[in-house]
């Protein structure tokens, strides 16, 4: 492998990690998942539709969530907590 592959693959695979453990940082105390209310390209998460956040297309969908401060969600009308299937 040539010096500059070397590279390359390295700063791809440490931007990855990074976007990895950012995302498990969102996580934060006091937060809770909630789906159901999100409008379109406003998700925090990837689904088996795509990979990242900001790319729902449907408001509302049911695969689709945000954090929100725990115990809010409930009270959203259309809001659900949001558990991987």
């Amino acid at each position: 492998m040539k010096t500059t592959d070397l590279i390359v693959h390295s700063a791809i695979v440490g931007l990855l990690a990074v976007g990895m453990s950012s995302n498990a940082l969102a996580a934060k105390k006091g937060m809770e998942k909630c789906a159901g209310i999100v409008k379109a390209g406003m998700n925090d998460c990837g689904t088996a539709k795509h990979s990242c956040a900001g790319q729902g297309t449907v408001t509302g969908a049911s695969d689709e969530w945000v954090y929100v401060a725990k115990g809010s969600c409930d009270k959203i009308v259309g809001g659900m907590i949001f558990v991987k299937k």
